[in-house]
């Protein structure tokens, strides 16, 4: 049985190149919120820079998942792995993105001045970046546990997004020379909120890699699931 160890050694690559691609994508994020907090033209600018490594990992690492479906024909556990690598390098390239997208707001916010300094925006940065991070490592360590903490966290961060959504409406109602400011903040906070999102997607593909439950929109599905469960009578 030579095929065995072989698609093994692949899947084994496979997690590595997963695993690098989430340390490049979360020390993105750590330096683009780093650099807007502190405004550091610098590191936002490195942050944008470093940005196609990411793009490039993730169509290597969809090369390798189809490879490996197209050459070994997995089944059962390495199945659910590669599907699984599939759906999360996606949601890496696109948390990934948002890092450079913040960091081109941060840079703008240097030019416009600052329009809302409160704790609930360094909040929700604290909160999307450890979400993310907690996502990964239940990835890392295929923690089902801690992977639903990460689902129920999500809600958190979209509470932080409302509040700073609020505030700085009725700033640049009041001011409209705060109004330019104002609108790349809100995009910030939306692209925190939009990586809340993703790191609880992280974590639904670990619920499913471990115990091969689709937990997906389960709460807008469930009634419809239960209705076709029963079928015609």
């Amino acid at each position: 049985m030579p095929m065995q160890p072989k698609i093994h050694e692949q899947i084994a690559m496979l997690n590595r190149e997963l695993l690098a691609m989430g340390a490049r994508v979360e020390q993105n994020i750590g330096d683009a919120v780093r650099a807007l907090i502190d405004r550091d033209t610098e590191l936002a600018r490195s942050v944008i820079g470093r940005d196609p490594e990411i793009d490039l990992a993730e169509i290597r690492i969809d090369r390798r998942c189809l490879d490996i479906l197209a050459l070994y024909q997995p089944v059962a556990r390495d199945l659910r792995f590669v599907a699984t690598a599939m759906k999360v390098v996606k949601d890496l390239e696109r948390v990934g993105d948002m890092a450079a997208d913040i960091a081109k707001h941060s840079l703008a916010l240097t030019t416009v001045g600052s329009v809302h300094d409160s704790e609930e925006l360094a909040g929700m940065c604290r909160r999307a970046q450890e979400m993310l991070t907690r996502a990964l490592d239940a990835f890392v360590r295929q923690d089902v546990a801690l992977a639903r903490q990460v689902i129920a966290e999500d809600d958190v961060v979209d509470e932080w997004h409302d509040a700073i959504y609020k505030r700085v409406g009725r700033i640049m109602e009041s001011n409209p020379l705060r109004v330019r400011g104002g609108l790349h903040l809100l995009s910030v906070a939306k692209y925190l909120e939009r990586i809340g999102d993703h790191s609880s997607n992280l974590s639904e593909m670990v619920v499913f890699l471990v115990e091969g439950e689709d937990i997906r929109h389960y709460e807008k599905v469930k009634g419809l699931r239960e209705k076709q469960d029963e079928g015609p009578h």
